[in-house]
């Protein structure tokens, strides 16, 4: 008896099966293989990957879990497998987005022609949480805000890819991906001969190429660092990850000072200049001096000196205001007016409450919506209003009633569903996909991404921080193309140069994990 023999699609779309319960062609070879293993055999390389992550530190924790220990990242073994067909639809869509981001976001912190042409309410723009006044009018490297986008999609009933939220400020969950791949090229390495899966370890170089780009125009030899608020951060394993696989500094607030508009390092060798920041620290926080007063997290006087063009930050500050979920519901228009072109990958229907008609849809219907917090993430702030009960939805309207320009509502998208190894057997679960966007001298999107699994039997919630999980991501070549990197070697970089203050004592793979969201 084959592993899939019992498998159900359940009248989802299913990434692995055809509604007649076959197999797609390109889940074809992975198929024979699950077919022709026993469940004992898949169990114990699932024990190993286990093993692994936790060996690897490779672990999360759930703020406010009683029990206060980290857990080992949930890994999935059975891949995500993408057509290269359906790939180049997904990069062709998020390219056109990310652009038409990135020019809302340098015209409302200058000109807000956009606003002024009446295509977005002013009010939802300069209201927004995270819309900064501070950077009204200030310059930016190359006009860029975004550097380093996630955005979320899921596939719906009929297999539509529809985009369901950007993440713009600081996207989390890349580590996870390229471990994800780590691990399952150990535990199933035959996997990776049978299927041309394109490769995805280059892109901690290409995040930091796209780094060094923002450095001053006199600066040849760039100095970067990434900025972390430390140990005590939910996502520190990745802020670590990314910082040794790009060989460079991981320093705090504490390790960084500036003087005469210019940021330095403390250093065991003295102060050290810093051109570039890859900060992980939301804006709130990154400066006592501009933002909160009582931050003992950020630098003082790091914005007067990225004002002065002193130094080159990935995210720019006032990202957040694309993040906001009201303004995600234009983004399509974005890219109309800004682009002149049709949106690629469509949003999911949204409903905005600050406007009197849908508040009074949302509030009559909320037990057939999902209502989400404009600001909040990580699966928070949000009502499911089929899994609610009635009180529930009761207390969600009035919330609503009380601030509808904080809140959006979204019939309950019927999302695709993976198999994944569940009590012995295979069941199918709901996920959606994080592609990872860098945007410099030129857009590039790595080819796979961030699947997020929503582990408990009919849950849609795929955060960590909820009980969910992920699984690698393959995007297959497209007639046997050329890679610049092989799929099946990965580089290691290992981090060099002056010694940060705070790195001095800290272990090498610290075991201090984060949720991807």
């Amino acid at each position: 008896m084959g592993l899939c023999d019992d498998y159900q699609t359940e009248g989802f779309y299913d990434e692995m099966f055809a509604a007649d319960g076959t197999p797609r062609p390109h889940y074809e070879p992975l198929y024979r293989t699950l077919q022709g293993m026993r469940v004992e055999e898949f169990q114990a390389r699932c024990e190993l990957a286990e093993l692994t992550l936790i060996h690897q530190g490779i672990t999360f924790t759930v703020y406010g879990d009683e029990r206060g220990i980290e857990k080992p990242f949930p890994l999935d073994l059975i891949p995500r497998i993408v057509p290269a067909h359906e790939w180049e639809h997904i990069e062709r869509g998020l390219t056109q987005r990310v652009r038409a981001l990135n020019l809302f976001l340098q015209d409302v912190y200058h000109d807000q022609k956009i606003c002024r042409d009446g295509v977005i309410p002013r009010e939802l723009v300069v209201n927004a949480a995270h819309y900064r006044r501070e950077f009204q009018g200030a310059r930016v490297p190359h006009d860029i805000y975004v550097h380093i986008c996630g955005t979320d999609l899921v596939r719906d009933r009929d297999g539509t890819y529809r985009v369901l939220e950007d993440n713009c400020r600081t996207p989390s969950g890349v580590s996870y991906m390229l471990e994800s791949r780590l691990i399952l090229m150990r535990v199933f390495p035959t996997l990776f001969r049978q299927n041309a899966v394109r490769p995805i370890d280059h892109y901690t170089t290409l995040l930091l190429e796209n780094l060094r780009e923002l450095a001053p125009p006199d600066r040849h030899d760039p100095t970067v660092a990434l900025l972390t608020p430390g140990v005590y951060n939910s996502a520190y394993f990745e802020h670590s990850f990314l910082a040794q696989q790009m060989g460079i500094e991981l320093v705090e607030g504490r390790d960084l000072f500036v003087n005469e508009n210019m940021v330095y390092m403390k250093t065991t060798r003295g102060p050290q200049r810093v051109d570039v920041l890859y900060r992980r620290v939301d804006d709130d926080f990154l400066d006592p001096v501009t933002f909160r007063p009582d931050s003992a997290l950020g630098v003082p006087g790091l914005v007067n000196a990225y004002r002065a063009g002193n130094i080159g930050l990935a995210n720019g500050i006032g990202t957040g205001v694309a993040d906001d979920k009201v303004i995600y519901a234009y983004v399509p228009k974005m890219i109309e007016y800004y682009l002149a072109e049709s949106p690629v990958l469509p949003n999911v229907e949204t409903y905005l409450a600050w406007r009197p008609d849908d508040l009074k849809y949302i509030v009559e219907h909320i037990d057939q919506m999902v209502v989400k917090a404009a600001n909040e993430s990580g699966g928070y702030g949000m009502l499911i209003g089929p899994q609610a009960s009635r009180a529930e939805c009761r207390e969600f309207a009035e919330k609503i009633k009380a601030d509808p320009r904080n809140y959006i509502a979204q019939p309950l998208v019927a999302l695709s569903r993976c198999p994944c190894f569940v009590d012995g057997r295979l069941e199918g679960r709901h996920v959606d996909l994080r592609p990872y966007v860098l945007c410099g001298k030129e857009i590039r999107v790595v080819p796979g991404g961030l699947t997020r699994v929503a582990l408990r039997r009919g849950s849609y919630v795929v955060n960590s921080s909820q009980g969910g999980g992920s699984k690698d991501t393959w995007v297959l070549r497209n007639g046997g193309e050329e890679e610049g990197a092989s799929a099946m070697q990965q580089a290691m970089p290992r981090a060099g140069g002056a010694m940060s203050q705070s790195q001095r004592g800290r272990a090498s793979s610290p075991r201090t994990g984060g949720a991807p969201c």
